[in-house]
């Protein structure tokens, strides 16, 4: 007989109402509920820095590194949080962005003792400190040798640890002899696996991706995700996931096109010019409308990177590249995401569907057809499983555009959904 396997689809890198440019409505709460509403069974707490946040993670129940959360209906986080560093080194200006977890309050509270004892991080959820990348992780390994530390969304120009702008070629040159400490990064919403297994210097790390969400809606929270196993008579444990992750053993991840990202191509958006890095090249990397330098995005980055030597990853993984289902919506329809049109058909999907990811990688035409009545939007949603959605590349903070075939039907104009709706 086959050992029982259980999925368990996690979001460990996301933010709280206190940290800037998020959702003021972002509580535990509603974290729960859309999580739930998502598909996803496992948060990370995100912003444990904060001494507010981390006074409401507190009320929470901690067993074996696992905070649940209980509303008659359990649920699960890990600690988790975000820090920006910004230092010089090599004569040039550093800013990087890390995700790390942690086993325990008790962890996290020595942690933040430190760090008060070197700056302030009551203003922000992602505080800033004048740390190196190779100074906070021999801090951390001497904290606890169970938190980890994973490079976040790695290609972003400006705080990525590859990013074009502040970045490094390797993980060496920024963590010097504590690189060991390193088993993963997180591949940010402009790349992906595929991206990633080019480049030498990650032969050896696990890739997981995570969705960086400063709200909780469905469009932003898990729209990338990890999945890891949870076999028959095991408990889920930091111990488990931690495990996964320095392992290499999870099952997958889920990803959006890069293209989708906001930084995928090159170029310029107070200007509205984005192009490829062949272009770039033949522009010199200027701006062809007004003369000032092109922001290089990751596509560029990660080609420049691979060019240095081959690379012969091993042990890849399978990942699914997957728009967020109100896009696909919105897409069809031809109204915005956060449309009365769009919501209605979304809620009628969950309603029979029971979440999100249940949608997006397991329901069948047939059953699809039968809630929709609509085979130009289920046609929609099963070219969108199979990472067919073609998307407009992102540029220089703004995020890429689905777009539909010019073979393809006018969905707003033929969908008899819509005309239901009104």
């Amino acid at each position: 007989m086959e050992e029982q396997e259980k999925e368990i689809i996690a979001d460990l890198h996301i933010h709280s109402r206190f940290s800037r440019a998020c959702s003021k409505d972002l509580n535990i709460a509603n974290l729960v509920k859309w999580a739930k509403i998502k598909g996803l069974d496992l948060l990370g707490t995100g912003d444990f820095t904060h001494p507010e946040w981390l006074r409401e993670l507190k009320n929470l129940k901690q067993e074996n590194g696992i905070l649940w959360y209980d509303d008659g209906e359990r649920f699960p986080f890990i600690l988790s949080s975000e820090i920006s560093l910004m230092y010089t080194q090599n004569s040039k200006g550093r800013k990087v962005h890390l995700v790390y977890l942690a086993p325990s309050f008790e962890v996290v509270d020595k942690i933040n003792e430190w760090l008060d004892s070197i700056g302030r991080r009551d203003y922000d959820g992602r505080p800033i400190f004048n740390i190196s990348c190779r100074d906070f992780a021999a801090k951390m390994e001497e904290i606890d040798g169970m938190i980890e530390i994973i490079p976040a969304h790695i290609w972003t120009p400006w705080f990525g640890i590859f990013g074009s702008m502040s970045g490094f070629d390797s993980l060496e040159e920024a963590f010097g002899d504590r690189v060991g400490r390193i088993n993963s990064i997180e591949t940010g919403i402009s790349s992906d696996p595929a991206m990633n297994w080019k480049i030498k210097n990650l032969e050896n790390k696990s890739i997981v991706s995570f969705s960086d969400s400063h709200s909780f809606w469905p469009w932003r929270l898990g729209r990338e995700a990890t999945i890891f196993v949870l076999k028959e008579g095991e408990e889920l444990s930091y111990d488990l996931i931690l495990n996964q992750i320095r392992g290499n053993s999870f099952k997958a991840t889920i990803e959006t096109d890069p293209a989708y990202g906001k930084y995928h191509f090159d170029g310029h958006s107070v200007c509205g010019f984005s192009c490829s890095p062949d272009e770039t090249e033949k522009f010199n990397g200027i701006c062809p409308v007004c003369g000032n330098s092109l922001t290089v995005g990751v596509d560029n980055r990660v080609l420049k990177l691979s060019k240095k030597s081959s690379s012969d990853y091993k042990n890849k993984k399978d990942y699914y590249t997957l728009l967020p289902l109100h896009e696909i919506i919105s897409l069809g329809l031809g109204f915005g995401m956060n449309s009365k049109a769009c919501w209605n058909i979304y809620n009628k999907l969950i309603k029979n569907f029971k979440n999100e990811f249940n949608v997006l990688l397991k329901a069948s035409r047939e059953n699809l057809m039968n809630v929709l009545e609509d085979s130009n939007l289920t046609d929609l949603i099963l070219k969108n499983r199979e990472g067919k959605i073609k998307v407009k590349p992102g540029y220089d903070g703004v995020y890429g555009k689905a777009l539909l075939d010019k073979h393809e039907p006018d969905i707003k104009k033929t969908s008899e959904v819509q005309k239901k709706l009104f």
